[in-house]
């Protein structure tokens, strides 16, 4: 939009204007452009522009005032500095220019800064008809607040004046004009919502050289702004939320969109979201002013604050991230608090690779395991008395935290695999995490044997009591078959724990084949019509499994006699108190047990007690 000033040609005003022919520079000064000689010189940072006192006097309050507090006796030309000026002297040759009589172009980003400027100077109707701060409402009014892609622009602009621009109660109206857009069926607007670099119809369809195609966008109605706020100052993003939520805007959708936000201005966010960046739709703002320097801290405790309550995959991934930047950027304890807090209560959500967070300080750790143990403990703790939970297969399998402490011990189980490979990582942090979750989590110990199992490998310095006191959070009751059999032949396992892994070996085999032979003694019945070949076939199928599994037994009893025997020798050279005495009795093993053993304790019904 052109606007330019009124003149009185038949004042002395007119007769500066009509000698004029522009302005010229010369080095930090502004000369006008006119033969007339100057007799003002306004000092804006430093740089002069060489004036006449009517045409300023005649539009501007504020230089009026100033001549007429000035002493008439004062030398000619008459120096005025306008400390903190707005937009600075870029700025104010434009309202020069205005004074003048000149042409000035409004667009939606400079509207704001000259609005700022015409205040600050006191341009409105007293000093001369259709004055500057007039012409810039009627533009801002009637304008700027009903073109989407200008309201961004216009806000964005208010970020270098925000104090000035705030006491005009700019950044208000864009926001409140915003919130209505964004609450308004994009149907009813007369103007594309959102720049996709082809234009859009008032209905939503494709404008080709202005010509309707027909054919439809394909976006969600729900996301269209968020590309472009986005790109607003966190200040201004942080007002806009809430007034959307006093709109009644769902929370659903301001979740995705502070997500958005965060992602797009936080480094590394975009990377733990799997967002690409390639192919985006091209927004309002990217095009038209570059992104503003944010501080990154204060952003973060802003989009944490924000974020509103929600579950899901995309959310907690999301919340890690968050959480990863808090601790590099050193973010108040309140803050992690309660990232670690709302990451906790939806734990089933996260993956290994969100959860493997590299510990920032100056810990000889790789990963903050201290940070998982607390994450850990909140999930723990939002279900009421986890260690309550029914034991029965049946009960578990029904529970609705069965299912989420499932998937957490899966989880833990495999974090635990990662970060057994750091060797500065000390077995009791190790031990304390593992025994976070409570007992009736894991119906099966492999994954966690396995873990330990690595530690053990990448940590081979490790005393005989410190190997058994890590072993013990093991119930060798739930190992499987496979499992026990790997820990049997396993030369880093304490031999009292190897001893234990027999026995409960034996067990399993002892069950599997008993339970074997039941299958069998079913299977036999009245003579089918099953050819003899196939029956033939089964028969030694069958023979060949009961002489593995006999085998088997066989081979564990002698194992067992062995490790019974060095250990009745290492109780007699070193008197170790506490250790078991074995008498097997043909396929069972009967457990005799001093009264004061704390350490390695079998009983003839397969439980072992834990150090």
């Amino acid at each position: 939009m052109i606007i330019s000033s009124k003149l009185d040609i038949h004042g002395v005003r007119g007769r500066v204007v009509e000698k004029l022919s522009g302005f010229r520079r010369e080095g930090e000064s502004w000369f006008c452009g006119s033969s007339l000689p100057s007799d003002v010189v306004v000092v804006v940072n430093e740089v002069k522009f060489h004036l006449h006192k009517f045409p300023l006097v005649s539009r501007c309050g504020k230089m009026a005032s100033i001549f007429e507090e000035s002493k008439s006796g004062q030398e000619t030309p008459f120096i005025v500095a306008l400390e903190e000026f707005p937009g600075g002297a870029d700025v104010f040759l434009k309202v020069a220019k205005f004074c003048y009589g000149s042409r000035l172009e409004l667009t939606s980003r400079n509207v704001v800064i000259l609005y700022c400027a015409a205040e600050y100077l006191e341009m409105n109707d007293d000093f001369g008809e259709e004055n500057l701060q007039s012409k810039l409402e009627n533009f801002f009014h009637g304008y700027i607040l009903k073109h989407w892609k200008d309201c961004v622009l216009a806000l964005q602009s208010c970020e270098t004046v925000v104090t000035r621009a705030d006491k005009l109660q700019l950044p208000s109206r864009c926001i409140d004009a915003m919130g209505v857009m964004i609450c308004t069926d994009s149907s009813l607007f007369g103007w594309p919502m959102k720049m996709y670099g082809s234009l859009q119809s008032p209905g939503g369809s494709i404008l080709w050289n202005g010509i309707n195609t027909g054919a439809k966008l394909h976006s969600d109605d729900s996301n269209w702004w968020f590309e472009d706020v986005s790109y607003l100052g966190v200040r201004f993003f942080e007002r806009l939320i809430h007034v959307l939520e006093g709109k009644g805007v769902n929370l659903k959708i301001l979740a995705r969109a502070v997500m958005h936000y965060g992602t797009r201005n936080l480094p590394g966010l975009s990377r733990w979201q799997g967002e690409k960046t390639d192919n985006k739709p091209l927004a309002v703002s990217s095009f038209s002013i570059s992104q503003l320097n944010l501080d990154l801290k204060t952003l973060l405790e802003t989009v944490i604050k924000l974020v509103p309550e929600k579950r899901g995959k995309s959310f907690c991934r999301f919340l890690l991230g968050l959480l990863r930047n808090a601790l590099i950027m050193g973010l108040d304890s309140k803050f992690l608090d309660s990232l670690e807090k709302r990451i906790g209560i939806q734990l089933e959500f996260a993956t290994l690779d969100t959860l493997l967070i590299p510990r920032f300080s100056d810990s000889e750790t790789l990963y903050d395991v201290d940070c998982v143990e607390r994450i850990v403990r909140h999930f723990v703790c939002s279900e009421v008395d986890p260690n309550s939970l029914p034991h029965s297969d049946h009960d578990q399998g029904t529970s609705p935290f069965s299912g989420r402490l499932k998937s957490v011990t899966k989880l833990v189980d495999g974090y635990l695999a990662e970060v057994a490979s750091d060797v500065n990582l000390k077995p009791g942090k190790f031990r304390i995490l593992a025994s976070t979750l409570p007992d009736s989590s894991r119906t099966l110990y492999d994954a966690l044997y396995r873990a330990i199992d690595i530690y053990l490998k990448e940590h081979p310095w490790l005393t005989e009591k410190e190997s058994e006191n890590l072993c013990s959070i093991i119930d060798f009751e739930k190992l499987s078959i496979d499992a026990c059999f790997h820990a049997s032949q396993n030369e880093r396992l304490p031999m009292r724990v190897v001893l234990q892994v027999l026995f409960f070996e034996q067990m399993h085999l002892r069950a599997a084949l008993a339970n074997y032979l039941n299958v069998v003694g079913s299977q036999a019945g009245p003579p089918s019509a099953a050819s003899p070949m196939i029956i033939a076939q089964q028969n030694q199928s069958l023979k060949v499994n009961m002489d593995r599994m006999r085998s088997r037994v066989g081979e564990l009893e002698q194992e067992f006699s062995k490790i019974r025997d060095q250990m009745r020798k290492m109780s007699n050279r070193q008197s170790f108190l506490g250790t078991p005495r074995f008498q097997f009795k043909g396929m069972g093993c009967k457990l005799l047990a001093p009264a004061d053993a704390k350490m390695g304790i079998l009983d003839s019904r397969g439980s072992s007690r834990r150090a």
